[in-house]
């Protein structure tokens, strides 16, 4: 699943071709991806002139002036910029129009969703408003006052998008890593000096992986068939039975029924 650094990724690459084209029209091929009514959708974004794309932890946002257009990429969606001519392939189920190209919604899963919202009220979204923080816009005290009561591991709590934003199975790994903090730790054990380690050890990470395009593992790509390079820095992700740089051999157990990877000497 793209996390933040995949979607901001995504954000950026569409942020080249998108901003100041028209939306000529909207071909819907599989009108579940859509969260509400699907001519009420076409109507409002017919017409409609693409601003700017951005991203909230793992919402991608096209910027509509008074709309917005919130998508969800959720296990596997990406999107492509085709040719209006070429042929529409089997997994492309949003197809948005432009003058001189297309912006196509590609998704194996079909998990993915959209929906317009005003601008104005974005925030307000039920898919938005319960979102905590990103961890460059979060503190350690908001940190600890999100999990210091929570009987729950720290490796499950990382992943809940209502304590930190963003983070998905391969970020909260590597963060947990390099905080020293072991993944089976309840989140009421852990301290504020260690809050603020996961903060720090978050940004860094994170802003490495949005340098370097993401992580590609398995089935992520970005916009344009963009592939992140981050998998070359990873420490502990997917490394079971790697030695870690402390000579000990890194582990993968089950947390909350996610695979995760963990060095047991340096995580104790």
């Amino acid at each position: 699943m793209p996390e933040i650094a995949e979607v901001r990724t995504v954000a950026r690459t569409l942020n080249r071709s998108l901003p100041g084209n028209k939306i000529k029209d909207i071909n819907v091929i599989y009108d579940r991806i859509i969260d509400q009514d699907t001519n009420e959708f076409k109507n409002i974004l017919i017409g409609k002139t693409i601003e700017s794309v951005s991203s909230f932890g793992k919402y991608l946002l096209f910027n509509l002036g008074e709309y917005t257009l919130i998508s969800h990429l959720r296990m596997e969606g990406k999107y492509f910029i085709k040719k209006a001519e070429e042929p529409i392939e089997k997994h492309e189920h949003v197809i948005f129009i432009f003058d001189d190209f297309t912006l196509r919604y590609h998704d194996t899963r079909k998990f993915g969703r959209m929906c317009i919202v005003k601008t104005s009220e974005a925030g307000k979204n039920p898919a938005l408003v319960k979102l905590a923080k990103e961890p460059f816009d979060m503190d350690a005290d908001e940190l600890y006052s999100h999990i210091h009561n929570k009987k729950k591991h720290m490796k499950s709590l990382l992943l809940e998008q209502e304590v930190i934003a963003g983070l998905g199975n391969i970020y909260a790994d590597e963060v947990l890593f390099a905080s020293k903090i072991n993944p089976l730790r309840l989140g009421e054990s852990v301290t504020i000096e260690e809050c603020n380690r996961i903060i720090n050890s978050a940004r860094d990470i994170l802003s490495l992986a949005i340098k370097e395009g993401g992580t590609t593992i398995r089935s992520y790509t970005s916009s344009l068939g963009v592939t992140g390079n981050y998998q070359n820095f990873l420490k502990v992700h997917k490394k079971e039975g790697e030695l870690c740089t402390c000579g000990c051999k890194i582990e993968k157990i089950k947390v909350g029924g996610r695979s995760t990877y963990f060095c047991p000497n340096c995580q104790k």
